[in-house]
């Protein structure tokens, strides 16, 4: 692989944000659901062509990519890892997205230049993001076991987003933030479209900027998370880095999409929890039981679908009538916190071992301990466990699954 390719990737990432911003969007507007769905369907049609490119490149050896480590990537293979990596970093960035509307919310910035800190925000990203994947992909390369370590911080953070009762921001606290001002005088309000004006003959900055800093430094945070995921489906950086830039490039044209939509998608938040635990044990699972890159597409494939179908259940009758033990698991007493990590756990441990079907692995070990660890909360996953232990075993006498106060159906 050569330097040729990062530059020419770079260079068309660049060409498409200037004719973005200089032909389509010379004009600061408010940009309307109707235009955001079309720009979202544009930046996907575009990661998939870019797919199609990633086959020949690899299939090919153009420019002699595929050589990932020591071994080489077959166009389909290669394909595949790029739009596996693609649809976690795609999901991820849906709590960014919250957290963005959170930040304009607060600095109370014009819907017509929501845009323009967006796609300063991309530039950023480009950069900072190619240092951290260049940095994780010669951290892999060096020390094996730092898989271990993504791994472990994967499941921290679905943890942590479990447990986080209410999202907040305080850009004022920000270090960012804090700096500028100390460095530059802030005009009182917006100067339209400009980061900068004068005050009293001095250079000064506007609120546009300071909300501009607290997106960036926020897309590192999430970058942290996000990154490893990825690498959970490959190693090789050229795929970590297309996949990573090409749906951050469409996360602009999705946040005007969503932004004012995230609370019909109640059960994202927890599709997003189970994915990040799931990539986590995949790591911690990678020198020992390989989870093949297509099975790790339908299981996140899965996820994902089954937290919008039954987001959008929800919206459609009555919520209170639907709402169960998910959407409490936050709350902040000892037993609705422990419910909530052990639907992370076991969940996370079933699928692996729904995963290991396929796999010489012991799927049949594997699947009764998560059915196990979900049944010291739930009295459906006891029965199945017990139905899963006399289907192995006909002539055991049948465990019984008395519920007690503690456990929920």
């Amino acid at each position: 692989m050569t330097v040729w390719l990062w530059i020419g990737f770079v260079a068309i990432v660049l060409a498409l944000l200037a004719i973005d911003l200089g032909v389509f969007h010379r004009r600061s507007h408010t940009v309307t659901v109707s235009e955001a769905v079309v720009w979202t369907c544009v930046w996907v049609a575009l990661s998939l062509v870019f797919n199609v490119c990633i086959y020949f490149l690899y299939e090919h050896h153009i420019f002699g990519v595929g050589d990932v480590i020591g071994r080489e990537l077959s166009g389909k293979q290669a394909a595949l890892e790029f739009f596996t990596g693609y649809l976690i970093e795609k999901s991820l960035s849906l709590d960014n997205i919250f957290v963005i509307a959170l930040i304009f919310v607060y600095f109370g910035v014009p819907a017509e230049q929501q845009h323009r800190v967006l796609f300063w925000g991309i530039l950023g990203a480009l950069i900072m993001r190619g240092a951290m994947i260049a940095a994780g992909a010669a951290l892999i390369h060096r020390f094996t076991w730092i898989t271990y370590v993504f791994g472990g911080i994967l499941i921290i953070t679905a943890i942590r987003m479990l447990l986080s009762h209410h999202e907040k921001v305080e850009p004022e606290n920000n270090p960012l933030v804090r700096l500028a001002r100390k460095c530059f005088p802030v005009s009182d309000g917006f100067v339209g479209k400009h980061f900068f004006t004068r005050i009293d003959g001095r250079r000064a900055i506007t609120p546009l900027l300071l909300v501009l800093l607290v997106v960036e430094s926020t897309d590192v945070l999430f970058a942290v998370d996000s990154i490893p995921a990825i690498f959970a489906v490959t190693y090789d950086p050229f795929i970590v880095f297309t996949s990573n830039i090409f749906a951050i490039l469409g996360l602009r044209a999705f946040y005007f999409v969503l932004a004012g939509a995230m609370d019909k998608f109640r059960y994202l938040k927890i599709s997003l929890v189970v994915l990040l635990a799931f990539v986590g044990v995949k790591m911690l699972l990678a020198h020992h039981f390989p989870i093949p890159t297509w099975v790790s597409l339908l299981i996140i494939g899965g996820i994902l679908a089954i937290g919008v179908v039954a987001s959008l259940v929800a919206t459609s009758v009555d919520g209170a009538k639907l709402a169960t033990g998910l959407n409490e698991v936050a709350a902040y007493s000892w037993r609705k916190v422990r419910r909530g990590v052990i639907i992370v756990i076991g969940v996370t441990v079933v699928l692996i071992g729904i995963a290991l079907i396929v796999l010489p692995g012991p799927a049949v070990v594997v699947i009764p301990a998560g059915l196990a660890i979900l049944g010291t909360e739930f009295v459906w996953a006891r029965r199945l466990l017990a139905k899963f232990k006399l289907a192995r075993d006909p002539d055991a006498p049948p465990p019984t699954t008395e519920s007690n106060p503690a456990t929920s159906e």
